[in-house]
C-alpha cells in the first residue's frame, strides 16, 4: 500500500476516524473527571553515612551500592510501617475497624492489615547523586498525606536509632553481667599473691624494687670502683718502686713534678740558692747574711725533701687502702649475693602469681572498657539521618493527570480510528484510484476522465 492509498482512504473513510477518536477522547476525559482525586506529599531526608575505622583496602561505606538499598528496604519495611500505625493510633479508629472486617472478614490482625495498605500507597525515591532520599505518600486527603509522609520520616528514623541503639544496649547488659565475675577473678588473684609475699617476706614484687638487689647493684657498682682504684694506686705504686730502685730521684716521680706545692718549694730554693751564690762573692762566710742565707737554704732542702718522703708515703698507703678497701667490700657483696640468691629462690613464684592477676586485670579492663563503650552508644539519641524538608499539604492532586490522560485518550484514539479504518477496508475493498484499478484488473490504464467530465 503506497502513501497515497493510504491517504485515499483516510479521506474516505474520516466520518469514522473521527467519530473513533472523538469517542475516545470522551471516554478518557469522562474517566478522568469521575476518578477519584489522590494527593501525594513529599518530605525529603538526609542520610549521612558514618565512615567506620576500615582496612586500607576496604571499601568506604559512602561508595557501598549497599548502603542505600538496605535504607530504603528498611524505610518500607513492615517495622517502620508498625510504628506510623502506633504513632498515629490508626488501628483505634473506629472507621478503619470497620473497613478492616469488610475487606478480612475479621482474620489476620488490625495493624498488619493497615501496615500492607500504608506500603501500598508509600514510594522512596533515592537520589542518584546526592545523599538525599524522598518519601512520597498517596492519599485521597491531603491533610492524610502531608501526616502519614512525616510520619514515615520519624519512624524511620526513630528505628534507625533503634537498629544502632538496642544491639549496645544488649551488649552493655552482657558485660555488666560479666563485670562482677571478672573483678572477682581479680581480687582473687591478688590476694593470692599478697599473701605469698608476706609468707616469703618480699616486700617488692619486681626484683629491680626490692631493697636487697638495689644494694647488690650500688655494692657490685662500688666494687667495680673499688678495683679501678686499687689497681691505679698499685700502679702508681709500682712505677714509683720501679724507678727508685734504678735510682731515680724522687724529683723526677709523675707525682712529685705534678705537685704544685713541691714546686714552689723548688723554685724558691733555687732562688735562695742563688741569693747565696751571689753573697759568697760578696761577703765572707762568717758574715751574718751569709750565715742567715745558708740556714734558709738548708730549710727549704729539708722541707723539700719532707714533702717528696710523704708523697711517697702517701702512695703506698692509698695502695694499701684501696687494698683493703676492696677486700672489705668483696666480703660485703659476696654476704649481699647470698641473701639475694635466697630471695630469688623465693622469687620464682611471684611471675607466675603476678601473670595471673595481670591477666585476671586484663580481662577485666577490657570488659570495663566495652561496657562503658556499649553503654555510652546505647545512651546516644542522635541517628545519621535528618528530615531536610517535612511534607506539607499539597495544593494539587498527584492523580488522575488530566494532561496526561488526555494525550495518551488522543494517541490511542488516533492509533484505535486508524486500524479501524484499515480493517474496514480490507473488510470492504473498494477502488479509490487509478492504482487500485490497475492492481485489481492487473491491466494497465489508459486514461483518466477528469471530475466533472461527461
Amino acid at each position: 500500500m503506497s502513501l497515497q492509498q493510504f491517504l485515499h482512504i483516510l479521506r474516505a473513510r474520516y466520518p469514522l476516524i473521527f467519530l473513533t477518536l472523538l469517542v475516545t477522547v470522551g471516554a478518557a476525559a469522562a474517566v478522568t473527571y469521575f476518578m477519584p482525586k489522590q494527593y501525594t506529599a513529599s518530605a525529603v531526608l538526609v542520610v549521612d553515612y558514618k565512615e567506620p575505622a576500615v582496612d586500607a583496602g576496604a571499601m568506604p561505606i559512602s561508595f557501598s551500592p549497599s548502603y542505600m538499598a538496605t535504607q530504603l528496604d528498611i524505610l518500607r519495611s513492615r517495622k517502620v510501617a508498625l510504628k506510623v500505625i502506633d504513632n498515629l493510633k490508626l488501628a483505634d479508629s473506629p472507621a478503619v475497624r470497620d473497613q478492616f472486617l469488610e475487606a478480612t472478614e475479621g482474620k489476620g490482625t488490625i495493624r498488619d492489615w493497615l501496615a500492607d495498605a500504608l506500603i501500598s500507597k508509600l514510594n522512596v525515591e533515592p537520589s542518584r547523586e546526592s545523599r538525599l532520599m524522598t518519601i512520597n505518600y498517596e492519599a485521597a486527603d491531603p491533610r492524610f498525606a502531608a501526616a502519614l509522609a512525616n510520619a514515615f520520616a520519624q519512624a524511620y528514623i526513630d528505628t534507625t536509632l533503634e537498629l544502632s541503639v538496642e544491639p549496645a544496649r544488649k551488649s552493655a547488659e552482657w558485660f555488666e553481667k560479666q563485670q562482677a565475675d571478672l573483678r572477682a577473678r581479680v581480687e582473687q588473684a591478688q590476694r593470692k599473691l599478697s599473701a605469698y609475699q608476706q609468707n616469703k617476706n618480699i616486700t617488692a614484687t619486681d626484683e629491680r624494687l626490692d631493697v636487697e638487689t638495689e644494694r647488690f647493684a650500688a655494692l657490685t657498682s662500688q666494687m667495680v670502683g673499688a678495683q679501678a682504684q686499687t689497681y691505679d694506686a698499685e700502679s702508681r705504686q709500682r712505677q714509683m718502686e720501679e724507678m727508685l730502685a734504678k735510682g731515680s730521684s724522687m724529683e723526677t716521680l709523675p707525682e712529685v713534678l705534678a705537685n704544685g706545692f713541691i714546686q714552689s718549694l723548688k723554685a724558691e730554693l733555687l732562688r735562695q740558692e742563688a741569693k747565696l751564690a751571689d753573697l759568697s762573692e760578696k761577703l765572707g762566710t762568717n758574715h751574718p747574711q751569709y750565715q742567715r742565707a745558708v740556714a734558709e737554704v738548708k730549710n727549704l732542702r729539708e722541707k723539700l725533701d719532707k714533702e717528696m718522703i710523704s708523697v711517697t708515703s702517701g702512695i703506698r698507703n692509698n695502695a694499701r687502702l684501696a687494698q683493703s678497701r676492696e677486700a672489705a667490700l668483696k666480703a660485703s657483696l659476696e654476704a649481699q649475693k647470698a641473701r639475694v640468691m635466697k630471695f630469688k629462690q623465693s622469687r620464682d613464684e611471684i611471675p607466675t602469681l603476678m601473670r595471673e592477676v595481670e591477666s585476671a586485670q586484663r580481662a577485666y579492663d577490657v570488659a570495663l572498657e566495652r561496657y562503658n563503650q556499649s553503654a555510652m552508644q546505647s545512651r546516644i539519641n542522635q541517628t545519621n539521618v535528618v528530615l531536610l524538608n517535612p511534607a506539607v499539604d499539597p495544593v494539587k492532586p498527584s492523580s488522575p493527570k488530566v494532561l496526561r490522560n488526555m494525550a495518551l485518550s488522543v494517541f490511542l484514539g488516533v492509533m484505535l480510528s486508524l486500524g479501524l479504518a484499515l480493517l474496514l477496508e480490507l473488510l470492504d475493498r473498494r477502488v479509490r484510484s487509478e492504482q487500485d484499478l490497475s492492481e485489481a484488473l492487473g491491466l494497465p490504464v489508459l486514461g483518466v476522465l477528469a471530475k466533472g467530465t461527461a
